[in-house]
This record gives structure tokens, sequence and C-alpha cells, in this order.
């Protein structure tokens, strides 16, 4: 989660934000930009942490019973697309410009990774058509959504990295006794392991939680 929307989350749950200015909100927090503040306290609502009744000028935090009912009554989320990435050779680039918002039900995610910042990326290749991931493959076309705090995931784990600048979807295999990291396909057809050194120019962007899967007539 953002700093800013931490500082954000723990003042709304001492006082009503509602009842002040953007730029009041701001100042308690030591930001001076009210767009920001704005910005911050919306990604707060998209993801069910805050309540804002604009009608009586409420802006509290959400308590764990009132987070339960939204789940429950579901919430459409806007999780920013951030281009896409391979599922195969690594040949795409990374693009941190956000193309657009993909809105999706919050039913489909995980509790625990609501508060958690995600983003979504379009799967291009199939190099990952045989990946389960919440009983879903990861097919040429399919969105993704990654969880970027969890940086440092568990061996086996399908991450999104960067290699040279290149991002890529794969699964994770840690092979500590010969100093290897090992980024496997599983796919249909015939794809050779990505292996690199902890030394290389290489980073986990984030944990593939969920796979919306495209649309198919």
């Amino acid at each position: 989660m953002h700093e800013i929307q931490k500082k954000l989350l723990n003042l709304a749950q001492e006082m009503n934000l509602g009842q002040m200015t953007l730029r009041e909100v701001g100042g308690l927090i030591g930001e001076t930009s009210p767009q920001k503040i704005k910005h911050h306290l919306s990604q707060l609502e998209k993801r069910g942490l805050i309540r804002v009744d604009r009608i009586k000028g409420i802006v509290r935090k959400t308590e764990q019973e009132q987070v339960g009912g939204l789940l429950n009554k579901s919430k459409l989320l806007s999780i920013p697309i951030f281009g896409s990435a391979n599922a195969g050779p690594a040949e795409i680039f990374a693009d941190q410009d956000v193309s657009g918002f993909l809105r999706i039900s919050s039913k489909l995610l995980e509790p625990e990774v609501m508060s958690h910042k995600l983003f979504a990326i379009k799967v291009q290749g199939p190099s990952m058509n045989r990946t389960d991931v919440k009983g879903k493959t990861i097919e040429d076309g399919d969105f993704i959504i990654v969880d970027s705090d969890d940086r440092e995931p568990e061996d086996n784990a399908v991450v999104l990295s960067l290699i040279d600048s290149m991002a890529n979807v794969k699964r994770l295999h840690l092979d500590t006794a010969n100093q290897q990291i090992i980024l496997a396909s599983e796919s249909t057809q015939d794809f050779p392991p990505i292996v690199i050194h902890e030394d290389d120019d290489y980073s986990i962007n984030g944990r593939v939680v969920q796979v919306i899967k495209k649309f198919k007539v």
C-alpha cells in the first residue's frame, strides 16, 4: 500500500475526514497536493478500506464487519493496466504507463490481497497455458492480476519478473544448491526455462494472484 494511503487510513480511523477540505487533510499528513489526497482517498474507497457517504459528509475507515459486508455484496474495483508481458520468450519490454483500468468484482480476489497494491497485465504468448492459478490457466490474451506488495514470493509461485527491463510471466523455482533462479514455462508447447544468477539484472514485480480470462464468443 502507498505510504500516503497508509497515513490516510490511520487518520480516517481517528476522525471523520469528510468534514475537512482536501488541503486540510493533506496538512495533517504532510502532503501539499490536494489532487494526490483525492486520488489516494479514491483508491482506498475502491478497495473498500474507507466508507464514503457524500450526502452526510462522512469519510471514515471501514470496520472489519463492514468490509465483509462489502465483499458479500460485491464491489467493482478499478485495477490499473500496465501494458503487457510475455508468456513466452522474454521479448516484450515492460510498460510503466497506465494504459487503462480493468473493472472487476471484488469477489474474484482473496480478501487478504484487497488492501495490497494490485495491477493488471495483458498476457502475450502461450508458454503458461498449463499453469493453474485459482483453477484458471494463463493463455494468450488473458489478463493477470499481480500483487506488487509480494516481491519475495515463495518457491513455486507464479510471478511477473523483469529481465533486462523486459517483462515475463513464469513459474519461480529457487535452486539455492546451485545458486540459480529458474523461471519455468508450463505449456503445451516446448519452451526451455530461463536460468539466471541472483546477481543478474533481474527483479520480481509481484506474484500472480488471479487470472481474468478473455471473453470467447
